[in-house]
């Protein structure tokens, strides 16, 4: 569903900022389309939040979601792991290397946790909450429930997967979920984005646009 009304955020708010690594920016080993338009406006956001986390994808090499631990399969082409359908990615966010490093162009520095998720060799995680097999948790859940929060906004790469998958847990969870959708770009792979918007929109995530959150 679509949000009107304008929000201004207090203490029981969070910005979760997804994802804004070097290898989903322009250049990168799995770049995002127009990737880099999302910083400016995530900058922005972030000067309205006191409360701001940032998930970092980081898979070890020769992760089970890559085309390359798949001999004769090809990136973006689907698969059946243990725990169902798998996109297959082009090797990206390797633990250690420049590309899995949150972009400097971030201008965050009150950010009070980043969630590292994908670093089991054998599970792919989308969402900032709850790995590809919907039951190994990243602890997103109770941190956020254990510091107070009750309202979740997410931003970030990529829309049809990670910053969905997180706003859509962020509501099963029990949170208000509000994904801000100029503040994220989608790679629309077949029809990603939406079935990514149908899917939110069941789970009753809120679609809002970062014009309508006002600093205090």
């Amino acid at each position: 569903m679509t949000e009107q009304r304008e929000i201004q955020p207090g203490d029981a708010d969070v910005l979760v900022v997804v994802d804004i690594q070097y290898d989903f920016l322009p250049g990168g080993a799995l770049a995002v389309p127009d990737g880099g338009a999302v910083v400016a406006p995530i900058n922005r956001l972030a000067k309205a939040f006191r409360h701001v986390v940032l998930t970092q994808d980081w898979h070890p090499k020769g992760h089970a979601s890559f085309a390359s631990s798949h001999p004769g399969r090809k990136p973006f082409e689907a698969t059946e792991l243990a725990y169902g359908p798998q996109v297959l990615w082009p090797d990206h966010c390797v633990q250690g290397t420049p590309g899995a490093e949150i972009s400097r162009d971030l201008d965050i520095p009150h950010a009070q946790l980043v969630i590292r998720k994908g670093y089991n060799a054998g599970i792919d995680s989308y969402s900032g909450f709850k790995e590809a097999d919907r039951r190994t948790s990243t602890g997103l859940d109770g941190y956020l429930k254990e510091r107070g929060f009750r309202r979740v906004f997410c931003a970030g790469l990529a829309t049809d997967f990670c910053v969905a998958w997180t706003a859509i847990d962020a509501a099963a969870a029990g949170f208000e979920s509000y994904l801000i959708e100029d503040a994220s770009r989608a790679i629309d792979a077949a029809g990603s984005l939406a079935r990514a918007r149908s899917d939110w929109n069941a789970a009753g995530v809120r679609t809002i646009g970062s014009g309508q959150i006002r600093e205090a």
